[in-house]
């Protein structure tokens, strides 16, 4: 679906889904940094101190996870990753040169943010399954404390991988100008689709066959 000034990208829907999935995941990540390091504290006294950013901090992480599951079910398809997903990860200084003349035609996701799909979805996930494991106090004794030992170092692993990664998808979509626009306000401008989503631009302007 166009409209004259750009092609739609993102209903109403997907756009609240994936700032509820920021906000959630911003309130985790801050609650979860301050119990990290004590440097980190004061990400706790932000959001009004330890006892609440105890409390905060797993409910938060679930309606992330929630949320997410959202993601997950309406754009799974988009995020399989193919041969000409792999050639564009390995014309990666293409990419950053801004020659992407020299990589294969892109969808409606690049390789990188493909991937950056996938390792959400194992990250969350191990943050959720390691999380419930010593989360106080409803699941005090059921499970073992060497099991809980390892929970928390996955889950502390699993959580800085993430914070990564969201760092970089944050810089890329920055560096890419004209792409805020699309969470923003659902339409991108066509030299945007054009220049860097060429095969997802002739698919809707009706150039190429839908995949």
């Amino acid at each position: 679906m166009s409209k004259a000034e750009g092609l739609y990208r993102y209903s109403d829907g997907d756009r609240i889904n994936h700032w509820m999935v920021v906000l959630c995941f911003m309130v985790a990540a801050a609650t979860g940094l301050a119990f990290f390091h004590p440097s980190l504290y004061w990400l706790a006294e932000v959001l009004g101190g330890g006892p609440w950013a105890r409390i905060l901090h797993p409910f938060a992480g679930v309606l992330a996870f929630v949320c997410f599951v959202g993601m997950i079910v309406r754009f799974w398809r988009h995020n399989i990753i193919g041969a000409n997903d792999r050639e564009w990860l390995r014309r990666w200084r293409d990419v950053l040169a801004d020659r992407e003349d020299r990589v294969p035609e892109v969808g409606r996701y690049n390789g990188g943010q493909k991937v950056l799909f996938w390792l959400m979805v194992v990250c969350l996930v191990l943050l959720l399954a390691t999380g419930i494991v010593f989360w106080r106090p409803y699941f005090r004794d059921a499970f073992p404390i060497g099991l809980i030992r390892i929970a928390t170092l996955l889950h502390s692993v699993a959580a800085v991988v993430l914070i990564g990664g969201i760092i970089v998808h944050i810089y890329a979509a920055i560096w890419v100008k004209g792409t805020v626009r699309a969470m923003t306000m659902g339409t991108v401008a066509r030299n945007w689709a054009r220049k860097h989503h060429l095969g997802w631009y002739k698919e809707e302007t009706g150039t190429a066959p839908r995949r």
